[in-house]
């Protein structure tokens, strides 16, 4: 079985937020607006919100990483 965390790529991200409001139980906003995302593995009760969260990402900045 897979475990996931969520990656930002810094350089796609334009700071929409978007990602903070669909998921903030595991992202927050620096002062200028970027997503600052958590680094621990995603409980499976909240893998739905953060799949919807990457899925939501205008920019595609947001992504499911697998750790084996």
């Amino acid at each position: 079985m897979s475990v996931n965390i969520l990656r930002v790529d810094p350089i796609a991200c334009v700071g929409h937020g978007i990602c903070a409001e669909l998921f903030h139980e595991w992202i927050r906003l620096d002062d200028w607006g970027y997503p600052i995302v958590r680094p621990e593995v995603i409980p499976a009760h909240l893998l739905d919100q953060a799949k919807w969260a990457v899925a939501n990402c205008p920019a595609l900045a947001l992504r499911l990483a697998d750790v084996q």
